[in-house]
């Protein structure tokens, strides 16, 4: 008799070990997460395992009689990065830091420490991608030097837990993650494994010490943390640290927070001696000038909670070649891509097509929300017609493809802080809400009624003659009619 085929129960099954998706035969590349070399074997029929009841740790309480002031945060003496973790560092928690190199992480945690230091409170800062001296003379250039500042050049994480026992810190500073291994875990540091055990190894030591920890991290090309997912879940709170290395601003942002809200966000500015916090950032993103230039427009734009004024600046020239270059910095190419078709086609300003359109914003700042649209609309019909807006302008709305002019979320908090900062006239959705007392707003519908509520402005149409803004949108009294060369004056 023939012999009997192995069931299917007791075939080998490969599960990814980060998404978790299974399958009856192993590949080299997860098809579920996209993960290379995380597909394992985990047997076929799985043994029935029960466990017993063991000796609990604590006992349960009721939740109102749970003590709270264990989770009471302790400030980091860094303003802007208290308001972005909720209050400070929480005794016990972890915290992960992540950005692209260069941007500033090392020397926002190394002042950190040192400020936490001054407190006597012993801090132990770990390095694992430069030399202690190297850091000496980061630490010499930013002021960061102190008594109770203790630095070690680990790599082992054996090595760093031994400096644990051996310093007691209230807070840790590791800077990185990816580069600390574990001599137990096969893997090059920054694998998947080696991650994995090094992190939960120092989240152990977080907890059972109460000590605060600072974890530098990487990312990937495309701005995601490196490593596995499975970071990110086992961390308290996830920042990621955003700024063009060219401009001075920096930004952190909460991605996740158990201790606090995720909308909020931290402004610093990164210079030769060091990194300072902005309380007020406005500054960084406007322009100083005695009189309005073309192509210029502000607008109001919402960093979590915090409002900033920044400045969207056009330009057009004529075009040397068949296909008109479309170059933006700051700004989603989308977007303004967008714009120039409503103010094409509904806006009936035609000239746009055939010339050159440069957009930029000022400081660096990079402005991807929809309330933008408007003041982007704007600064290019500005920069067609070669006339200024107005000096005290601030323009906040989403703009549809039908040319409507949509509501968008905190424009009350926006006209506050736009009247904060001298502005006195604004262009907003329908419905704004309350007013700041002494503003002068302008509530419009559509981008009709946005070009004709501007002062006697020009846009150049397609054969170098101007007219009235307001009288180039649909919906108006009359649109233009071209002069085809006869006596007399245009039909406007």
């Amino acid at each position: 008799m023939a012999a009997r085929t192995k069931s299917t129960k007791d075939r080998p099954s490969y599960r990814c070990t980060e998404c978790g998706w299974t399958t009856a035969k192993w590949l080299g590349r997860c098809p579920e997460c996209q993960a290379w070399g995380t597909v394992e074997e985990f047997g076929g029929a799985p043994a029935v395992r029960t466990t017993a009841a063991g000796r609990v740790s604590t006992a349960a309480l009721p939740i109102g009689q749970v003590d709270s002031r264990q989770a009471t945060a302790r400030s980091t003496r860094v303003p802007e990065l208290d308001r972005v973790l909720g209050g400070g560092l929480v005794p016990g928690a972890v915290v992960l830091l992540a950005g692209e190199p260069g941007v500033g992480k090392s020397t926002l945690l190394l002042d950190v420490a040192a400020k936490a230091a001054s407190e006597d409170h012993r801090t132990l800062y770990v390095t694992a991608e430069e030399s202690a001296s190297q850091v000496r003379l980061r630490a010499d250039r930013i002021g960061a030097i102190d008594d109770h500042l203790f630095l070690a050049a680990e790599t082992d994480l054996s090595a760093v837990l031994g400096h644990l026992d051996a310093v007691n810190p209230s807070l840790l500073v590791l800077d990185s993650v990816q580069t600390v291994a574990s001599p137990e875990i096969d893997g090059a540091p920054g694998g998947m494994a080696q991650v994995r055990e090094v992190a939960g190894a120092l989240i152990r030591a977080s907890k059972e010490r109460g000590m605060s920890t600072l974890l530098v991290g990487h990312v990937t090309k495309d701005g995601a943390i490196a490593g596995p997912r499975l970071l990110e879940h086992l961390v308290d709170v996830v920042l990621s640290f955003e700024g063009d290395r060219h401009a001075r601003l920096r930004l952190v942002r909460g991605v996740k927070n158990r201790y606090g809200a995720t909308d909020e966000v931290g402004c610093f500015e990164l210079h030769d001696e060091g990194i300072t916090g902005l309380t007020d950032p406005s500054g960084l993103f406007l322009t100083r000038r005695d009189e309005p230039v073309p192509g210029t427009c502000l607008t109001v734009t919402l960093e979590g909670k915090r409002p900033l004024v920044a400045e969207v600046q056009a330009l057009t020239v004529d075009s040397q070649i068949p296909s008109p270059r479309r170059t933006t910095s700051g700004l989603e190419t989308s977007r303004v891509s967008m714009m120039l078709a409503v103010l094409e086609q509904r806006g009936r300003i035609s000239a746009l097509g055939k010339r050159d359109i440069y957009s930029a914003t000022v400081g660096g700042v990079k402005l991807t929300e929809p309330a933008a649209d408007l003041a982007i609309a704007l600064a290019l019909a500005s920069a067609a017609g070669d006339t200024p807006l107005p000096k005290n302008l601030v323009a906040i709305g989403e703009v549809g493809l039908a040319g409507e002019v949509r509501r968008v979320t905190g424009v009350q908090r926006r006209l506050a802080e736009a009247h904060r900062l001298g502005f006195r006239h604004a262009l907003v959705p329908r419905d704004p809400g309350r007013v700041p007392s002494g503003m002068k707003v302008t509530e419009v519908a559509d981008m009709g009624d946005a070009l004709r509520a501007l002062p006697a402005g020009l846009v150049r149409t397609d054969h170098g003659r101007t007219a009235h803004a307001g009288r180039l949108c649909p919906g108006l009294a009359r649109p233009y009619e071209r002069y085809e060369g006869r006596k007399g004056t245009p039909n406007l």
